[in-house]
C-alpha cells in the first residue's frame, strides 16, 4: 500500500521540526523506505510562537522538494501546507493567501490548545466552512473537549470538519487512554485521516507504516486504504 502523509515537520530551520537539510533529508529517506510516496509539509503557524516568514518557508520548501524527488526509484512528491493554530481571522488570511492550504486545495490543517473549550472549535469550524473551506482538526485526540465528549466529534463532522488522529497516538506510543480513544474513534468511524506529525527520527518520529499495517490488520484492508490512501489522494486532488 502506497502512503500519503499529510501532516508532518520535515521542512528544516522553520518551526519545531527539522533542524537542517540534512536531518529533512533522513526523514524523507525513512519516508520512502516505509513506502510514503506523497507528502504535504505542515510547518506549524502559531501568532506569537511560530511565524515563520513565507518567503523562507517557500524558499525551504522548493529546495526540499527538488532533493525529495530524486530519493529513490521514483521520488517523493512534496506538497505544500501549514498546521495553524486556531485564531480569530484564520478564515481571511486564507484567502489572502498569507497561509497556505493543504497543498492548495481547500482543506486546511487546524490545531487547537487541549484545553480549548468546545464553543470555540465550533467557532473556528464555522468560520472556516462559511468561508468554503475544509477544516481537519489536527490531532484530535489531544483535545479535551473531544476525548470526553465523543457527540462533540460527531457535531463536528456534522458541521463539515474532518478528523485527523496522529499514528503514535493510534500504536498507544503516548499512552493506554489515548489509544483506546483512537480506536473507539475508529469504532464509530470518525477518523478520516491519520498522519505521522512526525518533527524528527527519534522523538516524535514517522510511524506512519507500522500504523497503517496495525489498522489494516485490525480493521480490514478497505478500512486502511480509505485512511490512508484515498481520503489524502483527495485533498491533494482538489485544487
Amino acid at each position: 500500500m502506497i502512503l500519503t502523509d499529510i501532516h508532518c515537520h520535515m521542512l528544516p530551520g522553520v518551526d519545531d521540526g527539522a533542524a537542517d537539510v540534512k536531518e529533512s533529508m533522513a526523514m524523507l529517506k525513512k519516508a520512502y523506505r516505509d513506502g510514503v510516496r506523497r507528502i504535504i509539509v505542515t510547518p506549524h503557524y502559531r501568532r506569537g510562537m511560530f511565524e515563520p516568514d513565507p518567503r523562507k518557508v517557500l524558499h525551504r520548501y522548493e529546495k526540499v522538494k527538488e532533493k525529495a524527488a530524486q530519493i529513490g526509484a521514483n521520488g517523493i512528491e512534496l506538497y505544500l501546507g501549514c498546521e495553524c493554530h486556531r485564531y480569530s481571522g484564520m478564515a481571511q488570511d486564507l484567502r489572502k493567501g498569507i497561509l497556505p492550504t493543504l497543498a492548495e486545495s481547500r482543506y486546511v490543517l487546524v490545531e487547537f490548545s487541549g484545553i480549548d473549550p468546545y464553543s470555540r472549535i465550533r467557532a473556528v469550524i464555522y468560520e472556516l466552512t462559511s468561508a468554503g473551506f475544509v477544516p481537519i482538526i489536527a490531532h484530535v485526540e489531544r483535545c479535551r473537549c473531544m476525548a470526553e465528549h465523543l457527540d462533540n466529534v460527531q457535531d463536528a463532522i456534522d458541521l463539515g470538519a474532518k478528523i485527523q488522529v496522529n499514528a503514535a497516538s493510534m500504536l498507544g506510543k503516548h499512552g493506554r487512554q489515548l489509544k483506546r480513544y483512537c480506536k473507539k474513534l475508529m469504532k464509530h468511524k470518525m477518523i478520516d485521516y491519520i498522519a505521522s506529525d512526525a518533527h524528527d527520527l527519534k522523538v516524535r518520529p514517522l510511524l506512519l507504516r507500522e500504523c497503517a499495517d496495525y489498522v489494516e490488520k485490525k480493521w480490514g484492508r478497505d478500512t486502511a486504504k480509505r485512511i490512508f490512501v484515498e481520503n489524502p489522494s483527495e485533498i491533494i486532488g482538489k485544487k
